[in-house]
């Protein structure tokens, strides 16, 4: 969308945008401004209705080329223009309030129309920042074009006042989270004014605590939920397997006001919330032996439920020397999380609580490819996967021969692919970690190569590859092994099941970019339909709760599974 000149910035909060539940059937932003905020949420939760007031027209009317629907009009004099019979699930106020006449009203009429496990959230400046107090004292005060100072600010709130606000809405508090901006400065300007705190019996830290944030983003529910504290490990990040696995879907739970969730070491899981319902999940752990056996010991101690988080079938622990007879990574835990049926199969035999969570992205990247149909890049991205295409080289140079500089070759950690490439149209990334730059990379090509050999271990694996492809716009040429079950050949990419089948289909893909980029659209629709996370967050929160419910139940099977823990 081309810049629009208007009194409001265009960029989203991410502290703000983070929080919005991403379990949202229908969000209302008030004070939407251009939609920048709606927009970029529609990115991690296509399926929602995100609704947007506006007053400025000229906003509005771009609002509107973001948002689901679009209001422009005053808040105050028509607080509800939207039909929303079901309720809303999010009222969003991103530093809106202070610009009403009466903002106490605005929020008791809109705390009337949300759902049953509706959210608010406030972003509000913070008056009792140190600046503030600081231009009084220094008779420095006077309005500005935005921020704290804004002359359009008609209200002013602290964090208790804003609590207060909230509560005689009829609202429960979830939390408040501050945004501390000058730190130091806020520091000396307390060190100052410490005897005259001192000497009006303020306690110069506690001042120090509510000066430091310019604003505090507040969270609000319609009915109190109880506490849920989920914890995970995570393993040093490598292919993006730790951030699909442990980082995102931590992230999206934690759009969820009720969970409270973080990522520590194994050793550093300790209770955080007192008595709150805990679950440790641990991912891809190796538990053998005594050493297992104490590592479990110490968790249940601390009254966890303890869950498996493995994606990668069994065998590839027993190939690498690993004593199954001996592994408590399956059996030795209240329950086991995983990424694929196949993979529930195989791990049923040592724990009857398995369930299945398909990897998936938390947001469809922006759009980076398809720039010119001259020339494509094919993407290659994988970790060893040598057996795979090896096999295949042979045609990959051949295709490569034949078209020239029509095809670029982009690859990431794989050395061995890179140099069995006989083309100068080729660069190499050896040593990309990071899941964002992973997924940049990939959505700057046109065509995602992923060969997967027949054989039980790869049956196993997931179709990841072709959901960051689809999600980034990027067209599959995958093997029919696993993605045969979720891709559609020739309709969101192309599989193949031969060297043969491969060189006719990269040849199409070349030959007929326009067809490629309609595949790859297909594929990016088909991930906004059904491979978001938001889409899970749900469930998995309901598992971790039941599985907490079940504690007594699990505890017992797990005895009986392994008594030794108990000894």
């Amino acid at each position: 969308m081309n810049a629009v000149h208007t009194q409001y910035p265009d960029f989203a909060n991410p502290e703000l945008l983070d929080k919005i539940p991403l379990t949202a059937k229908t969000i209302l932003d008030v004070g939407c401004a251009q939609g920048a905020l709606g927009g970029d949420y529609l990115r991690r939760n296509p399926a929602c209705r995100v609704l947007g007031i506006e007053q400025d027209k000229v906003a509005g009317a771009h609002a509107r080329e973001r948002l689901t629907e679009v209001f422009v009009g005053d808040v105050e004099k028509d607080p509800m223009p939207f039909d929303v019979p079901e309720g809303i699930d999010c009222i969003i106020y991103g530093d809106v309030l202070e610009h009403l006449s009466d903002p106490w009203m605005v929020l008791k009429e809109h705390a009337k129309h949300l759902s049953p496990q509706g959210t608010v959230l406030v972003c509000m400046p913070n008056v009792e920042h140190w600046s503030f107090v600081a231009r009084l004292l220094t008779g420095g005060f006077d309005y500005e074009d935005q921020g704290l100072f804004d002359r359009t600010h008609l209200r002013w709130f602290t964090p208790r006042t804003m609590a207060r606000a909230l509560v005689d809405a009829g609202l429960t508090l979830s939390d408040a989270a501050p945004r501390p901006i000058a730190t130091d400065r806020a520091e000396q300007f307390t060190a100052m004014l410490t005897p005259a705190l001192q000497a009006l019996g303020v306690d110069p830290q506690e001042y120090l605590n509510r000066s430091i944030p310019l604003q505090v983003i507040w969270r609000a529910r319609k009915t109190d939920v109880p506490r849920l504290e989920l914890s995970a490990t995570m393993l040093a990040p490598q292919g993006g397997v730790s951030d699909v696995r442990v980082v995102e879907p931590l992230r999206a739970l934690r759009t969820d006001s009720s969970i409270y969730s973080n990522i520590v070491v194994e050793s550093g899981l300790r209770p955080q919330l007192g008595g709150t319902p805990r679950v440790a999940v641990l991912h891809r752990p190796l538990l053998l032996g005594e050493s297992g056996l104490a590592r479990l010991r110490a968790l249940l101690e601390q009254d966890y439920v303890v869950v498996s988080e493995f994606d990668d079938h069994p065998v590839f622990m027993e190939e690498r020397g690993v004593n199954l007879a001996e592994l408590l990574t399956f059996r030795g835990v209240h329950a086991v999380q995983t990424s694929t049926p196949a993979l529930a199969d195989a791990l049923l035999a040592d724990n009857p609580e398995v369930a299945v969570f398909p990897n998936a992205v938390f947001e469809l990247p922006p759009v980076r490819n398809f720039s010119s149909v001259e020339h494509l890049t094919l993407f290659f991205g994988a970790l060893n996967r040598q057996n795979d295409w090896a096999p295949l080289m042979p045609v990959l140079n051949e295709v490569a021969r034949a078209v020239g500089e029509r095809l670029h070759f982009r690859v990431v950690f794989d050395e061995a692919f890179f140099n069995a490439l006989e083309t100068p149209h080729k660069t190499f990334e050896p040593s990309m970690v990071d899941y964002a730059n992973y997924m940049r990379e990939l959505g700057r090509a046109e065509i995602s190569f992923m060969p997967l050999e027949d054989n039980p271990f790869n049956r196993a694996k997931s179709d990841l590859k072709f959901i960051e492809a689809g999600a980034s716009r990027v067209c599959a040429l995958a093997s029919r092994v696993v993605y045969g079950d979720s891709l559609q050949d020739g309709k969101t990419g192309v599989l193949f099941g031969s060297p043969a089948e491969l060189r006719s289909a990269l040849l199409r893909l070349l030959a007929y970019p326009e067809a490629t980029r309609r595949m790859a659209d297909l594929a990016r629709a088909y991930v906004a339909r059904q491979r978001m996370l938001a889409y899970q967050v749900a469930a998995r929160a309901e598992w971790y709760r039941a599985l907490w419910e079940r504690r007594v139940e699990l505890n017992e099977a797990l005895k009986q599974r392994v008594p030794e823990l108990f000894t």
